[in-house]
C-alpha cells in the first residue's frame, strides 16, 4: 500500500504542541505512514513528539481566525493539542491523521515495518508452547495427552494447533464434541493444580437449542475429566436467565439429567456493550476536573466499573476455592468462551500458581490464555473511550483483567515479581503496538498473515534484561501459598494509573508514578532496607508501598524526581 496517498500535507512549520503536564513546544510537524512527529526549533534532532498513529482514538478540529487547532485524543487516554498556522494545512493534517489511524488491513500496520537493530526475526516466536506445557504435565500425571486434531485449524478456528485433552478421548470424539460446542471450542485443559491433582478446563457453550439436543461424546469427555471423583463444577459466566434465553438462538447449558456428576454455578459477568459503556463513563467522569466531590462519587458509582471488577474477583475466588479447597475439577465457559471465560481462568492461575506471579510466568500465562486461546484482540480494541464509534464487538475485557491484577498487586504487594508499570505497558500495547503479539483475532489469522515470521514478539522483548529491571517489583518475596483477594467494597479501589488521564488525578503524589514508574516501590524498598539495617522488625503486609512512600516524600516533586512536575498536593 502507498501511504503517500493518504498524506495531503507531510510537513508544517511553526506548529505549537500543548500536552498534559508539559510546557508548550513549537517546531515542525511531520506526518509519516505510521507516526506523527514534532521536531523542535533548537536544532535538536530528537523528536519532541513520537506518536504512533494507531494510538489515536479521535480527532477534533476547529478554526481560529486564519489558523486551526487539532485536538488528538489517544487510546492511552492522553490528550494533545496542535495549533497549526493556516487553515488549509490544518484540515490536510487532520484528514491525513484520520485516514492513517484507521487502517484496517493487518499487513499495513506498523509491526510489519518495525525493524529495530537490537531485535531479530530469527528464532522462536513467543514463550508458551503446548508441547512444553504437556512435557511438564506428563511428568506429573499420565491422564492427559497432547492432541493435534486442530493442526490445520479445521476443527476450531480460535484454538491453537495442539491442545491438551483426556487421554481416553480420541480425535474423532473431539471432532464430534466440537460440532456440539459454539465455534468448535470443545473442553480443553488450561491448568493442572499439582497440590491436589485437580484441573481447570475451558470451552464455549453447548449448542443445545430449544429441542434440548444432547451429545454423548461431549458427556463422555466430561466424564473422563471427573475420573472417579464425586463431582465437578461448571462455572457459567452468564446468569441463569441468560443461559435459558440462549436456548432460543441455539445455545444453552449442560443439563443436570445428562451431566449428573457436574454441578452448574452461574456468575453473571457482563461483557460487550455494558462493559464498554462502563469504561466510557468512567473516563468521562475522570476527565471532568471541575466537578464537586459529591458529583465525582456519583458518576464513579453510576459507571459501574468497580462493580465489574468486584464481580470478577468474586467469581474467580469461587473458581479457585473449588480447585484448591474442594479438590474438584472445574469447567469454565460463557457463550463464545473467548472473553469472560479467559478472564476467570487467567486470574485463577494467578491466585493458585506461584509460577504465574513471576514475570516470565505471567507473560507466558497471557500468551497461553489470551493470545493462543483466541481472544479477538483486533475486534475488541480498535477504539477506546474517546471514539464516537461503538462497534458491537468492542469491549475492554483485557483492561478489566489488568485492573483485577492490579487489585491483587495492591492487596498483596510482596507476592508478584512485577509491578504496575508492566500492567500500564500491556494496556497501551493492546491498543497500539510496535509488536505483532496482539494483532489479529486468533492464532489461525496470525498464521495466515505470517505475523510470527514478519513481526517481533512483545513478550520476548519484555524479558530482555534491561526491560525486566524496569518492570521488577523490588519488594517481591516468593510464596507457595495461594493469594485470596478480598472483594469487600472498601478493598476494591480505582486503578488511577491505568484508567484515568494524567491530568485528572486528585492526589498528585500518586499520579507521579507516571513520571517515574516504580517510584513508590523504590521509595518503600529503601525504607524497608533501612529498617532491616537498624534491626527493626519487618513492616506488616498491610503497610503498602503508598503509605511507606508518603513518609519519604513531603512533596510530589521529591517522590517522582521530575523537575517539570508542578502539581500540588490537596
Amino acid at each position: 500500500m502507498e501511504f503517500a496517498e493518504h498524506i495531503r500535507t507531510a510537513n508544517v512549520e511553526n506548529v505549537v504542541l500543548t500536552q498534559q503536564l508539559g510546557a508548550p513546544l513549537k517546531g515542525t510537524l511531520c506526518v509519516t505512514g505510521h507516526h506523527l512527529l514534532l521536531f523542535g526549533r533548537d536544532g535538536d534532532s530528537a523528536a519532541q513528539l513520537l506518536l504512533l498513529l494507531r494510538n489515536i482514538d479521535a480527532v477534533e478540529k476547529r478554526a481560529i481566525e486564519s489558523s486551526g487547532t487539532i485536538t488528538i485524543k489517544c487510546k492511552d487516554l492522553r490528550i494533545l493539542q496542535l495549533d497549526i498556522p493556516g487553515m488549509e494545512e490544518c484540515l490536510n493534517v487532520a484528514s491525513s491523521i484520520e485516514a492513517l489511524s484507521s487502517l484496517d488491513t493487518v499487513a499495513d500496520l506498523y509491526p510489519f515495518y518495525y525493524r529495530p537493530s537490537h531485535l531479530s526475526l530469527k528464532g522462536p516466536w513467543g514463550l508458551s508452547l503446548p508441547v512444553q506445557d504437556f512435557a511438564e504435565l506428563s511428568a506429573q500425571t499420565g491422564r492427559w495427552r497432547l492432541s493435534e486434531v486442530n493442526r490445520d485449524y479445521s476443527v476450531c478456528l480460535s484454538y491453537p494447533p495442539a491442545v491438551i485433552v483426556p487421554h481416553t478421548v480420541d480425535d474423532n470424539t473431539l471432532r464430534k464434541v466440537a460440532r456440539f460446542r459454539q465455534g468448535g471450542r470443545f473442553p480443553v485443559l488450561c491448568y493442572y493444580h499439582r497440590p491436589n491433582n485437580t484441573v481447570i478446563m475451558r470451552s464455549s457453550q453447548p449448542l443445545q437449542g430449544a429441542n434440548r439436543k444432547r451429545c454423548r461424546e461431549d458427556e463422555s469427555l466430561l466424564h473422563a475429566v471427573i475420573d472417579g471423583l464425586p463431582q465437578g463444577y461448571i462455572i457459567d459466566t452468564r446468569s441463569a436467565q441468560l443461559a435459558q434465553q440462549a436456548r432460543v438462538i441455539g445455545g444453552g447449558f449442560e443439563s443436570k439429567a445428562n451431566y449428573s456428576n457436574w454441578k452448574r454455578l452461574h456468575r453473571n459477568l457482563e461483557r460487550g456493550k455494558p462493559l464498554l459503556e462502563a469504561f466510557v463513563k468512567l473516563v468521562e467522569a475522570c476527565s471532568d476536573q471541575w466537578q464537586s466531590v459529591e458529583r465525582w462519587l456519583s458518576r464513579l458509582e453510576s459507571s459501574r466499573w468497580l462493580s465489574h471488577v468486584q464481580n470478577t474477583l468474586s467469581a474467580v475466588g469461587l473458581l479457585a476455592e473449588c480447585v484448591e479447597r474442594e479438590g474438584c475439577p472445574v469447567l469454565v465457559h460463557g457463550s463464545e468462551g473467548t472473553d469472560t471465560t479467559l478472564l476467570l481462568t487467567t486470574l485463577a492461575q494467578l491466585i493458585l500458581d506461584p509460577r504465574c506471579r513471576t514475570l516470565p510466568g505471567f507473560l507466558a500465562l497471557l500468551e497461553r490464555e489470551w493470545v493462543l486461546a483466541g481472544h479477538p484482540f483486533q475486534q475488541r480494541y480498535t477504539h477506546s473511550a474517546y471514539s464516537h464509534a461503538r462497534p458491537r464487538q468492542e469491549a475492554p475485557v483485557f483492561l478489566l483483567l489488568l485492573d483485577c491484577v492490579w487489585q491483587l498487586q495492591r492487596q498483596f504487594p510482596l507476592a508478584m515479581a512485577f509491578g504496575e508499570p508492566l500492567l500500564l505497558r500491556l494496556a497501551q500495547e493492546a491498543y497500539a503496538s510496535n509488536f505483532g503479539t496482539f494483532l489479529c483475532n486468533s492464532d489461525a489469522e496470525r498464521c495466515y498473515q505470517a505475523v510470527k515470521e514478519k513481526t517481533h514478539c512483545l513478550f520476548q522483548f519484555l524479558l530482555r534484561p534491561e526491560e525486566r529491571e524496569r518492570f521488577a517489583n523490588p519488594l517481591y518475596q516468593p510464596t507457595e501459598l495461594a493469594i485470596w483477594p478480598s472483594v469487600y467494597p472498601q478493598c476494591v479501589q480505582l486503578w488511577q494509573g491505568g484508567l484515568t488521564a494524567p491530568s485528572t488525578c486528585r492526589r498528585p503524589w500518586r499520579r507521579c508514578r507516571a513520571c517515574w514508574p516504580g517510584a513508590q516501590a523504590k521509595a518503600a524498598a529503601q525504607i524497608r532496607q533501612s529498617w532491616r539495617q537498624k534491626g527493626v522488625r519487618p513492616p506488616p503486609l498491610w503497610l503498602t508501598d503508598e503509605r511507606l512512600a508518603m513518609t519519604a516524600a513531603a512533596s510530589p516533586q521529591r517522590l517522582c524526581g521530575t523537575s517539570t512536575c508542578t502539581r500540588r498536593t490537596v
